[in-house]
């Protein structure tokens, strides 16, 4: 098939090295391969700049700057307001937790939390522990028919101490967007606050934190084609009103420093300033010639189209099986699914198949992916729960169509019986 992607793929694929070594990865929702100019970033900090930041020298100053540039870079990832709005951390869960901390001081016993049931762990657990200080959680459910949040079921949860509202920006197991200006608008009417798990979305559409009128908004590194490390945007007001998390005398002024005890990893951070260098090339290979903000706009829309192809590609395939089950939206209707694709196959253990395509060198993943509270509500937990397929932008038409046809063989036994033979 002509490649017809609005990205240079050659290019694409020449800019992540662990391309190179003979897998097709299609675990891309359990973490992304990291770029090239992050690895980069990396060792440049820890040849150049190795010290700690504070000193009055000139390599402690560099080191502070750079740390700085990495949180500059992290604005322009999610057009935040400023520097100051982002916080690292070691993983998005763990920057979930911190927030939970941070925001103790504001919750006193009888006020109320709402998560959904459609959530990764991350942002459930983190709540619900809560409950051991008398904060009520409230579930937001899932529609079982459309496989949707809607706000009338969300109407009847709010009150008068409904705190915050907790959900994903995407399921990383129905792959469906959620329209989070349209909740956040509904929240805030209410006198709440929204935090956003973003681990699924932000690898796939360009983040835009002040469109979504979101409070926090959090998602990790590692899926986003850097390193094992994660951010958190807050706005500043709020991020000023969370308890300190560092020593006594990080006043609650100290923003972010004071929510990322020890500090944060400066190399790690520092590998932002790489993806953002990569998606602002990839803008001005798509003819955008304006702000770094506009070029990494421009470079998601060359995403979402390389990526709506896809999706498509794969979802036809199992459309066309009257052996299996979709788990979400069967079609890409106006784009509002990523290219994370959860299924089962009627009898079939999902554990079984995906062992089954280690051989064909194609890396997919089985199970619930920590959204367990949603694969028991849909009573999707036996024979191994569900394959998914979670592909980004650097994988191709033609490692979809290997995958289909490595497929189709394990299905009708032949990798079975030519293993065997």
């Amino acid at each position: 098939m002509a490649n017809t992607s609005p990205l240079n793929l050659d290019f694409v694929r020449s800019q992540f090295p662990g391309l190179d070594r003979g897998w097709t990865f299609f675990d891309n929702a359990g973490g992304s391969q990291i770029l090239k100019g992050a690895l980069e970033r990396i060792n440049r900090f820890l040849i150049e700049k190795n010290v700690q930041i504070g000193g009055s020298y000139e390599v402690s100053q560099a080191a502070a700057g750079a740390l700085y540039e990495a949180r500059t870079a992290a604005m322009h990832l999610v057009n935040a307001n400023r520097p100051e709005e982002i916080v690292f951390g070691s993983s998005t869960t763990a920057l979930l937790q911190n927030l939970a901390r941070a925001m103790q001081s504001q919750l006193t016993a009888g006020d109320e939390i709402i998560v959904t049931v459609a959530d990764h762990e991350s942002n459930i657990g983190t709540w619900d522990r809560l409950q051991e200080r008398g904060i009520v959680l409230k579930m937001w459910p899932l529609d079982k028919e459309s496989l949707t949040l809607e706000l009338a079921d969300l109407e009847p949860l709010m009150s008068e101490r409904t705190r915050l509202v907790c959900v994903t920006h995407c399921s990383n197991i129905l792959g469906s967007i959620n329209p989070i200006r349209e909740i956040a608008d509904f929240v805030h009417a209410r006198g709440a606050k929204i935090c956003v798990d973003a681990v699924a979305y932000a690898p796939h559409r360009a983040v835009d934190v002040q469109a979504f009128d979101v409070d926090y908004y959090v998602f990790s590194l590692y899926k986003t084609y850097g390193p094992h490390y994660a951010l958190m945007y807050g706005k500043y007001d709020l991020l000023l009103e969370l308890d300190p998390l560092y020593h006594y005398f990080y006043g609650k002024d100290k923003v972010p420093g004071k929510l990322e005890p020890g500090n944060p990893n400066y190399e790690l951070a520092y590998s932002t300033c790489g993806i953002v260098d990569y998606l602002t090339t990839l803008g001005e290979q798509a003819g955008e010639t304006g702000t770094v903000r506009q070029k990494i706009v421009a470079a998601y829309g060359a995403i979402t189209e390389q990526e709506y192809a896809l999706t498509e590609r794969l979802l036809a395939y199992l459309r066309s099986r009257n052996d299996c089950r979709i788990v979400g939206q069967p079609f890409n209707r106006d784009g509002d699914r990523v290219p994370t694709i959860a299924f089962r196959f009627d009898g079939r253990d999902a554990g079984e198949l995906c062992k089954a395509m280690d051989a064909e060198k194609i890396a997919m993943r089985f199970g619930d992916f920590h959204s367990r509270r949603l694969a028991e509500y849909l009573g999707l937990t036996d024979h191994g729960s569900m394959l998914r397929v979670s592909m980004v932008h650097y994988n191709t038409i033609e490692e979809v169509d290997r995958f289909t046809a490595a497929l189709d063989r394990i299905l009708s036994g032949e990798a079975g019986l030519a293993k065997a033979g």
